[in-house]
């Protein structure tokens, strides 16, 4: 397994990074058999591990914790906060009383004193970015967190964060968290050429588009909607809505040119965000110890530059296929009134 600096913490990490979303409830609920995967994962050469507090409603965490007891120093270990934990007002977001709250409870779920790399889920519009990067400066002065990030930020948010640290001497945001696979290539317009020039790490997520690129979704095949992602988000893979054609024929496209170089798509697909000059590490979910071997087995495949220049031939660099987050989109996209001006004042004359 090859290591690269993460941003500029100095510390090193795994290209591949396990990813453990699919601990517990949600995926996964036998917990051994999760510790097996963190330490067959270890075992392979995989420093890395990303939880939040948010997976299975922080079973994720306490199955790590498990699985690091007596390894935790070998472990670069990185968890998120945001996304609400449980009902009520203030039990979500960006804000300090919510951070500073929420990370005594990872701590305790993930039974450590540290986490090496704390990231804000998603991007807080209620919370000033200052009050949400003081109060992880405080936690990296109180040695709760080694550094911070964030993951799935606007672009321009990205930036307006560089620049409140700055002007309030803050400490800034390492890495950045983006999804990016063969079918959405957006964050290669600006996310990773801002990482890249600010210095940031990069933990790219589902590289396997939420099982698109598994190879279980092929044009012509009667297509399973009611298990896994397929019964969650139906309309992303029911092959009769027009708007999956195009994703469906770029897989069958893509599956061609992994067979020709005889490797798996899930091979292609992990190894394509890795070969990125910007991105860091590439983050791994699996679910169970097969599907953890089969995405670990390509990870010495080499994209040459004929193979990539044939991938741009079938998806454009910066084009988006498919949209992976439903979880989150921003409010100036979802809040109609945000986009339309008064009835009285929308008109170019009286």
């Amino acid at each position: 397994m090859r290591y690269r600096v993460l941003g500029g913490t100095g510390i090193e990490v795994s290209v591949h990074c396990l990813g453990t979303m699919m601990f517990g409830a949600v995926g996964n609920p036998d917990h051994d058999d999760c510790v097996r995967i963190v330490h067959a994962a270890l075992d392979r050469g995989v420093n890395f591990v990303d939880t939040a507090d948010m997976y299975s409603a922080g079973e994720s965490e306490e199955i790590v914790g498990k699985a690091l007891k007596g390894r935790r120093d070998d472990v670069v270990l990185a968890s998120k906060v945001y996304f609400p934990m449980g009902e009520g007002p203030n039990r979500g977001g960006a804000s300090r009383r919510w951070i500073v709250r929420e990370v005594e409870a990872s701590l305790r779920r993930l039974g450590t004193d540290w986490i090496d790399l704390y990231q804000v889920h998603r991007f807080d519009e209620r919370t000033d970015l200052e009050e949400t990067l003081w109060a992880l400066t405080d936690l990296v002065r109180a040695g709760k967190i080694r550094a911070f990030g964030c993951s799935t930020f606007p672009v321009e948010e990205i930036v307006e964060a560089r620049h409140v640290a700055e002007r309030r001497g803050l400490m800034r945001f390492r890495t950045e968290q983006p999804p990016y696979s063969l079918l959405r290539r957006g964050a290669e317009t600006a996310v990773l050429p801002l990482c890249q020039r600010y210095g940031m790490g990069v933990l790219t997520w589902s590289p396997l588009a939420s099982g698109f690129l598994t190879g279980k979704y092929r044009k012509g095949r009667p297509a399973d909607l009611s298990t896994g992602r397929a019964a969650l988000t139906p309309a992303r893979f029911d092959p009769a809505l027009p708007g999956n054609a195009a994703k469906y024929d770029a897989v069958e496209e893509l599956a061609a040119v992994a067979e020709s170089i005889g490797c798996s798509l899930p091979e292609l697909a992990v190894a394509f965000p890795a070969a990125h000059p910007g991105v860091t590490s590439v983050i791994i979910g699996p679910r169970t110890m097969e599907q953890l071997e089969a995405l670990l087995s390509g990870a010495s495949l080499t994209l040459d530059d004929g193979t990539l220049d044939r991938i741009d031939a079938i998806v454009p660099p910066g084009a988006d296929l498919y949209q992976a987050d439903g979880a989150w989109r921003p409010r100036v996209l979802t809040d109609a009134a945000l986009r339309r001006r008064p009835v009285t004042d929308r008109a170019a004359a009286v």
